[in-house]
């Protein structure tokens, strides 16, 4: 495909990991790149038209506001705005869950020290047990897709019980934004967090951070700059007071670079749509499975067509995973080794004729 022409040199099943860029993203970085080489910051308007695109292409793709779209460096750091901002008490209750990448764990786990406590489920736990633990609770956390499973969780199931339970909702979307739909407003989902540099393929260091309004009144910004206040044009004001939007989240000067190719990649996704994306990265998902498995290798987790996404983590006895995924690497098949299984990720402009290229080489 012209617009991936990483397929020229790679059989790319990594995009769980840093996918490559695609060309309309690699493209729109290089145009800035060289209008700032040659013109410095004289077409400054043009930066600032690009945050706000990049607003309105991430709320076209979650179904929310623009204005509820905060620009930052990644999700460790939307989830830790969240975690760091809300008023904790002593005897608070979150909901979460053992598989999560640490960046889903680490900012919840700090609050222990503030007398929260953590009822930590598995993200394959039937509705009802999730149901029941979040029963008081003040937040449940919960990653869009898991990072190695490859568990796709049922978001809207899950937001109703959030909403019925009065529970803060936040979900870490990296591993299934780009890939899956996502609808923030039927989900109930009082914030989300997503780097652009996985299956939305755009740049590292740029990512999306969305907050409701209701719960934009209840966080407190805990990185503090110049950006975060309302007259921040103004650089004599010292009035103090926070932007009326999401804007209030960003401290500071953002990735200009980063927001060009980050809504070029959303704008291209956007051109394709995400429901037809969905569908192929599930067959490429579970054409992996079902060779992995023929060829005597364990699957990690149940995948079903309701749970499956683009993440396939195999494993067989008397085979090393990393030294399977160097194998690999010497074919030009990327994969990559995790927690002892070899982690597979393929994303729509994949062909299938490459995934058994794969399965042929175990």
């Amino acid at each position: 495909m012209s617009n991936f022409p990483v397929t020229q040199n790679l059989t790319y099943l990594n995009h769980a990991a840093v996918a490559p860029l695609v060309r309309p993203a690699a493209e729109a970085m290089r145009r800035l790149a060289d209008d700032h080489l040659n013109y410095g910051s004289f077409h400054y308007t043009d930066w600032l038209e690009t945050y706000d695109g990049l607003r309105r292409a991430a709320a076209r793709l979650i179904h929310a506001a623009p204005e509820d779209i905060a620009l930052l460096k990644n999700t460790s750091e939307g989830i830790a705005a969240i975690a760091m901002g809300l008023d904790w008490r002593a005897g608070d209750r979150i909901v979460a869950f053992q598989e999560e990448f640490p960046a889903n764990q680490y900012p919840w786990r700090r609050l222990e020290s503030k007398g929260v406590k953590i009822a930590w489920l598995s993200a394959a736990d039937p509705l009802d047990r999730i149901d029941e633990a979040a029963r008081g609770a003040r937040l449940l956390a919960l990653s869009f897709v898991q990072y190695l499973t490859g568990h796709r969780a049922d978001l809207r199931a899950i937001g109703e019980i959030c909403k019925r339970r009065g529970a803060i909702f936040v979900v870490d979307a990296i591993q299934g934004l780009g890939a899956f739909p996502m609808d923030v407003q039927a989900a109930h989902i009082h914030a989300l967090a997503a780097d652009g540099h996985k299956w939305l393929l755009g740049p590292e260091g740029c990512a999306i951070l969305y907050i409701s309004p209701e719960l934009q009144d209840r966080v407190e910004p805990v990185e503090f700059g110049w950006t975060n206040v309302a007259g921040y044009e103004d650089y004599a004001s010292r009035d103090m007071t926070l932007r009326p939007d999401a804007g209030r989240y960003e401290c500071g000067t953002l990735n200009t670079i980063g927001c060009y190719g980050l809504r070029a990649s959303i704008e291209f996704l956007l051109t394709e749509t995400i429901e037809r994306i969905a569908p192929t990265v599930q067959s490429l998902g579970d054409q992996i499975a079902e060779g992995v498995r023929a060829r005597g290798y364990e699957v990690l987790g149940n995948r079903t067509p309701e749970t499956g996404a683009g993440i396939v983590s195999f494993q067989k006895p008397g085979v090393d995973s990393a030294n399977l995924v160097a194998r690999l690497r010497k074919e030009r098949i990327v994969t990559a080794a995790r927690a002892g299984w070899v982690r597979a990720s393929p994303h729509f402009y994949i062909a299938k004729s490459e995934i058994e290229k794969m399965l042929d080489l175990l």
